[in-house]
């Protein structure tokens, strides 16, 4: 498996201040506007999505934490009991301009989970998604609003995120599987596609 950095801490935040702006203008201000972060690396994008915005807008807009996992699709297949986080929204998200915020959008699934657990909280006037990286991929018909960065990547490829919250550095970086596994799980594909 190789490595390899594809964006650093400031091309991060270049994407957040575009972002940022784009939801001012967007949006028309930042009245009825809440920014709710998905768990996990979601949380501190939209934490710094408020401050900058904050910045442009000298208005505090309020930021949510959102937890997703008894909402998911594949909950069932997974190897270990689910890791379960605190879902924290500060308002009352009914007829609210909701924006999520996600690290990475991939195959969608995760998006459709958090629209799902919102609609649990109340109804907001609008939804929309702001995402660091785009891969691709789509399996359902869910487009980012906004994105930072539109990386195209085969689904033998993964994309992530650390930031400097978490993970103690801010970095993009593209993990590929090496040949010999990636050659054998083609050859593997291949084999099921004949059988």
């Amino acid at each position: 498996m190789t490595e390899k950095r594809i964006l650093g801490g400031i091309d991060i935040g270049r994407s957040v201040t575009r972002i940022a702006h784009e939801i001012v203008e967007k949006s028309g201000g930042c009245a009825d506007l809440v920014l709710v972060g998905i768990q996990t690396r979601g949380v501190p994008l939209a934490n710094r999505l408020a401050l900058e915005i904050r910045r442009l807008t000298d208005v505090g807009v309020p930021v949510g934490a959102l937890d997703i996992t008894f909402h998911r699709d594949d909950l069932y297949s997974l190897d270990g009991q689910p890791v379960v986080s605190n879902t924290e929204i500060p308002v009352s998200i009914r007829g609210k301009n909701v924006v999520l915020v996600d690290d990475v959008i991939y195959t969608g699934r995760s998006i459709r989970a958090a629209m799902d657990a919102l609609i649990n909280l109340g109804r907001p006037q609008r939804i929309q998604l702001a995402a660091l990286i785009d891969r691709g991929h789509r399996e359902l018909p869910i487009r980012a609003d906004y994105v930072g960065k539109n990386i195209p990547t085969s689904r033998y490829e993964n994309v992530r995120v650390k930031l400097a919250e978490i993970d103690g550095v801010d970095e993009v970086v593209l993990i590929k599987e090496d040949g010999l596994r990636h050659g054998a799980q083609r050859r593997s594909d291949s084999a099921e596609v004949l059988s």
